[in-house]
């Protein structure tokens, strides 16, 4: 593991590691060994990134469209130049698959591009009004943005926090997870390399209680970009409302997945199986309680069940890996603990519910079913590698279910039937829907839920509106 790069922070363009700070140790969760020490912020560095982002913020609030689209487009290269050694610090440090950590740096590249574009589009418009008069109303960069993004796409999380207050003109203070720092540091690299001033972008971690109450404490700080759980967006959207900050959170989920008896099956599941063991289940939009009409349960639950004993699950640098270990020690107990609580419930367990081997943090592809809908399981975002699937008779039915739960990140649906497809992209409660595909992410497409699920849009014209603000402007 010697070509894992050594961590630091990066603060007005400086790398900043040692002077006796904290570490935190990063592990290979394909090994459970330690590969890189990190540098963990102490109350001077933070003070230290707040002032450098205030000075950004008025550099880069200056710069023109052309300016931030040739820094975009400059990262979006190197990037691409960089790819393979991006995608195998994030392997060594996240644990999944190579070949999604590829399509993780090619999200990136797609997303900067776009944004490339569309800081050209920022305008706002002028009023009718009597001769003599003018009023019109402009978008502005909100302020210094902090950004904190989680460790499940290492590369694509930081990517979205850091290019849309980049192409608003925005300057921006970003925590990443310490679990994957590398991958983080590596995409703001990117930036700077590509001429961003070192004022406006800045990389720290630590303690994320701490860092978060220190940054959001600071009426420098007029914006929040968060992901992760609920439970914590809930927490730093209260620590935000003291100095009203504006807040993008993108939060948990608990993805359903409905599933017509007008389908075909396999090519369900040929889709199904692959996108839930992806990141082995570690993702907020994963299809997770696959809601299945009656006639055709059995047959979609023992096809779901021999394609996930059939996964090849194994280190991610190797790449005939379909699914890697999970990303920490917490979310094998984590999973252990739902199982047991489900199967106690009456639950199923066709196939996984254990741990693989006696090293690093891998875990079977695991389906259940007939979970009552009581089961802990059921009700709580997995974030792991297990399939739920239930019958359910009705339509009417399906929906209810599909509604349950608080969270609203994403919904899929699998119907033949036209009419059908309509009323369930409108009655499903989630930000995003897809129908007869999971794809529902794009970098020109708006990213975000709705209850629980968080509020605000990444990615699409909306994430580069989310990092401004509209001032009217009345002259007489």
């Amino acid at each position: 593991m010697s070509n894992y790069p050594k961590l630091h922070m990066i603060i007005d363009g400086e790398k900043v590691s040692g002077g006796g700070r904290n570490t935190f140790d990063v592990v290979n969760p394909a090994t459970g060994e330690t590969i890189g020490a990190l540098p963990m912020a102490e109350a001077a560095d933070l003070d230290r990134a707040l002032e450098v982002a205030e000075k950004g913020f008025r550099i880069w609030r200056k710069s023109t469209p052309q300016e931030r689209a040739s820094v975009l487009q400059g990262a979006a290269r190197l990037m691409m130049e960089r790819k393979e050694d991006l995608a195998r610090v994030a392997t060594m440090e996240q644990g999944k698959p190579l070949a999604e950590a590829r399509i993780e740096v090619m999200m990136n590249v797609g997303l900067f591009n776009f944004y490339a574009g569309e800081v050209s589009r920022l305008y706002g418009r002028e009023l009718v009004r009597p001769e003599g008069t003018r009023s019109t109303i402009r978008l502005e960069p909100v302020g210094p943005v902090a950004a904190f993004a989680p460790w499940n796409f290492p590369i694509g999380n930081p990517g979205r926090k850091l290019g849309a207050p980049v192409a608003a003109g925005c300057s921006v203070i970003m925590k990443s997870a310490e679990e994957t720092p590398a991958s983080a540091l590596g995409v703001l690299q990117c930036l700077l390399d590509a001429g961003l001033p070192k004022e406006v972008a800045q990389a720290v971690f630590g303690v994320p209680d701490d860092v978060s109450r220190h940054l959001l404490g600071s009426p420098i700080i007029r914006k929040l970009s968060f992901t992760g759980s609920t439970v914590v967006g809930k927490h730093l959207a209260r620590l935000a409302t003291e100095n009203m900050q504006r807040t993008t959170m993108e939060l948990g989920g608990h993805g359903p997945v409905l599933v017509f008896d007008d389908v075909d099956v396999e090519r369900v599941l040929n889709t199904a199986v692959p996108g839930k063991y992806r990141n082995a289940g570690q993702v907020c939009v994963s299809p997770t309680r696959f809601i299945v009409q009656e006639n055709v349960f059995e047959k979609f639950r023992d096809g779901f069940v021999e394609r996930a004993k059939a996964l090849k699950v194994g280190d991610g640098l190797a790449e005939d890996t379909q699914m890697g270990p999970m990303a920490n020690p917490r979310r094998p107990e984590a999973i252990d603990a739902m199982i047991a609580n489900a199967k106690e419930k009456g639950a199923t367990l066709h196939t996984g519910g254990e741990r693989i081997g006696n090293q690093g943090f891998f875990y079977a592809p695991s389906v259940l079913s007939e979970i009552p809908l009581d089961a802990d399981i059921m009700n709580e975002e997995p974030f792991g590698p297990v399939a739920l699937i239930n019958p359910f008779r009705s339509e009417d039915d399906m929906i209810a279910e599909a509604n349950r739960l608080p969270y609203g990140l994403a919904a899929y649906a699998w119907t033949e039937d036209y009419k059908r497809q309509q009323r369930l992209g409108a009655e499903l409660e989630a930000g995003m829907v897809g129908i007869n595909s999971h794809m529902i992410g794009g970098a020109d497409a708006p990213f975000g839920g709705v209850k629980w699920s968080g509020h605000g849009s990444e990615d699409g014209p909306e994430g580069v509106r989310a990092c401004m603000v509209t001032k009217a402007v009345h002259e007489g």
